[in-house]
């Protein structure tokens, strides 16, 4: 009987779960390893922020889910990945032997100046929504969708809101919308540091605040490219078209903590999702001792971008639409992505 250790819970390996509730694989004993029992759905963070959700509303109950689907539960934080003993090693200091092991940990915000550690990071989310207090003055750093969202849900409920984006990569759409929801919105204005009391510092400039958040770029875990793992640039696990690591193929990664070699895409959940579908295959595949599938990404995704109020924009590629009834319709296809896993 093959040992598979899935590690993180993230878009994929819920899919994962899912279809093992629906087809349970016998053959394999299945340990997941996951921070936290209950998990926050990255894309409804902003509408609870704005207060259209209770947390329970876009929680996923893993442990729950694990149970259904035949799969041990352990929560733990990785810490350390022995591929040669193919052992991994939580902080709690307990250790999980695998003959196959799956990484769909994410990756954390990079805190790349001085004092970002007082800031509060978005990520994890369930640490962010635990720690997160309102206040009148809030800084947004980080230049990206993530940042644009809590920022406008912020600024919906009350606060006075200053969005830094040193490389903004927004589209016009969205940065529009953040003038019309009077978000203080910089483009182009690096944070070089933050001081106690959340003085923001941006060249010359200094700005007071009650509270800084940090939504900014994705980094790697570190334990990724320590392991010997191969790695990208950036320390992302780099895999092969059936999503096996290219140095290690007993080990898959998937979601954001993982590049495809061949075909590198955004990190994104709709990517993640066709992640899981593919993955929950391959491990059903492998452990029939048949070969794994190629995974092929869509050319384009649908971003469904949220702006405070009960406010949507959809993109894709150069196509644009925005509205009220969007909201509307990315509020159906959340919540149906919650409840699949009730």
């Amino acid at each position: 009987m093959k040992r598979i250790l899935l590690l993180g819970a993230g878009h994929a390996h819920l899919v994962v779960l899912r279809s093992l509730v629906q087809e349970p694989l016998h053959r394999a004993r299945i340990t997941l390893v996951t921070p936290h029992a209950k998990q926050v759905y990255s894309g409804m963070l902003p509408g609870i922020l704005a207060g259209h959700y209770r947390r329970a509303d876009a929680e996923v109950d893993v442990a729950a889910l694990a149970e259904r689907a035949y799969v041990e539960l352990e929560q733990g934080l990785v810490e350390r990945l022995d591929l040669k003993q193919r052992m991994v090693l939580t902080k709690g200091g307990k250790s999980f032997a695998y003959d196959m092991a799956s990484l769909n940990v994410g990756s954390q915000i990079a805190r790349g100046f001085r004092g970002a550690q007082l800031a509060l990071a978005v990520k994890p989310y369930e640490e962010f929504l635990a720690r997160l207090r309102m206040a009148e003055r809030i800084a947004v750093v980080g230049g990206g969708v993530a940042g644009a969202e809590i920022a406008m849900a912020l600024r919906y409920r009350g606060a006075q809101v200053t969005l830094y984006a040193e490389n903004p990569v927004l589209s016009p759409r969205v940065a529009k919308q953040l003038g019309k929801r009077e978000v203080d919105y910089r483009p182009g204005m690096a944070v070089t540091a933050i001081e106690p009391g959340f003085v923001v510092v941006s060249g010359s400039a200094r700005q007071d605040f009650e509270l800084a958040l940090l939504a900014t770029g994705a980094t790697a875990m570190p334990w990724l490219r320590s392991s010997g793992l191969a790695t990208d640039e950036r320390g992302f696990a780099l895999v092969g078209a059936t999503l096996q690591s290219v140095s290690h193929p007993e080990v898959f990664a998937v979601g954001d903590c993982a590049t495809l070699r061949e075909t590198p895409h955004p990190k994104s959940g709709v990517y993640a999702v066709r992640h899981g579908e593919t993955l929950a295959d391959n491990l059903r595949r492998i452990v029939s001792d048949a070969a794994p599938e190629f995974y092929v990404p869509q050319e384009k995704a649908l971003a469904l971008v949220t702006c405070g109020a009960r406010y949507a924009i959809a993109e894709r590629g150069d196509w644009g639409a925005q509205g009220f009834s969007l909201w509307w319709w990315k509020d159906r296809i959340d919540r149906r992505w919650v409840r699949s896993f009730k």
